[in-house]
């Protein structure tokens, strides 16, 4: 048995990811750090709960004391990190709180690791040969993209808002300790991810919340802004093989190939919502417009080329699946909400 380190997996991917793991790899156990802060919730990783491989643990991983007890104690030998502050707005307003976890905590996970697998710089320790460290990021790091162009791996660095400037710092921070200590990085940097299970902050939650309660839905400046939807599932398929096959210090961008703007999200969730739940007016009735963000990156676009041709990932979901299939999820959760205050 291998003892896995996971952090941030009550959170919207990781907690898709967990289950998904904990299935396929029975020779694994899961320990999962996580601090449960509002974005993270035990509910979503409920069906862990009663395996005998997964180990919850609530904890910063900024607590470096905390961290190096988990090593010793489970003898880790990978670490898949999901855990960050992720939200753009809440980085404008209070950009303190995504520099100590996205960059402290980042640092903090790795240098334990790196202590814990290695004798001295490009030295494993005999037990932990092969032990690697994957870092999750995002396709926010590059910035914001003209009309036609993709991000692709090799695309720099510009970062827009304290949110995306920190990862892109943690990124750095692991990229510095493969080349500096020759450890076993890979990093994935990520496009917009969709689901069950996402924070009711996020747009696509926030669309189909507000349209079933009847509220405004409010759509940043013209809605014009674009981004690469990617379903949850096949992102945390893409990490399974990254983690396992992607080459040491190589970075794997994950990206649907489903470009949309805000406009056309909510277009099609009021439409779906309408033939689904229908009501006297259309949702579409509900959607303002709203001052722009600062610092609203107009387009994101994912070239997940390198994956696809040399790990063999597709997507099996294009948009018009997986927001159906969204939908759904958000739909029966709200019903039992709803059957329990006697509503229907």
């Amino acid at each position: 048995m291998k003892n896995i380190l996971l952090t941030g997996t009550a959170g919207f991917i990781g907690s898709n990811f967990a289950p998904y793991f904990l299935e396929k790899y029975p020779e694994y156990n899961l320990i999962n750090l996580d601090l449960l802060t509002y974005a993270g919730n035990l509910e979503n990783i409920k069906e862990c709960e009663s395996n005998p491989r997964y180990k919850f643990i609530k904890g910063d991983i900024c607590n470096r004391e905390l961290v190096e007890f988990i090593f010793n104690e489970y003898d880790i030998q990978g670490v898949i990190h999901f855990a960050a502050e992720s939200h753009v707005d809440n980085s404008i307003k209070n950009p303190s709180v995504f520099i100590e976890t996205n960059i402290n905590g980042t640092f903090t996970l790795l240098d334990v690791a790196q202590k814990y697998w290695m004798d001295k710089p490009f030295t494993y320790k005999e037990n932990y040969i092969g032990c690697r460290f994957h870092h999750i990021s995002t396709d926010e790091v590059y910035g914001t993209l003209n009309e036609t162009d993709l991000f692709t791996e090799e695309t720099p660095y510009t970062p827009n808002s304290p949110y995306s400037a920190s990862k892109a710092s943690s990124d750095m921070i692991v990229r510095s300790y493969q080349e500096t200590y020759g450890m076993n990085t890979v990093i994935t940097n990520c496009s917009n991810n969709y689901g069950p299970k996402q924070h009711d902050e996020k747009l696509i939650p926030t669309i189909i919340r507000k349209a079933l309660a009847g509220e405004s839905i409010p759509i940043y400046g013209d809605g014009k802004n674009i981004r690469d939807w990617l379903y949850v599932l096949d992102h945390c398929k893409g990490i399974d093989l990254v983690y396992h096959t992607g080459k040491e210090a190589n970075v794997y961008n994950i990206g649907g190939r489903n470009e949309r703007t805000n406009l056309q999200i909510v277009d099609a969730i009021c439409t779906i919502l309408d033939e689904k739940v229908p009501k006297e007016t259309s949702y579409k009735d509900l959607i303002t417009f709203v001052e722009d963000r600062a610092g609203h990156d107009r387009r994101y676009a994912i070239d997940a080329t390198k994956l696809e041709t040399e790990l063999g990932w597709k997507a099996k979901e294009n948009f018009d699946s997986g927001i159906i299939k969204t939908i759904e999820w958000y739909l029966e959760k709200n019903e039992i909400k709803i059957n329990k205050k006697g509503r229907l």
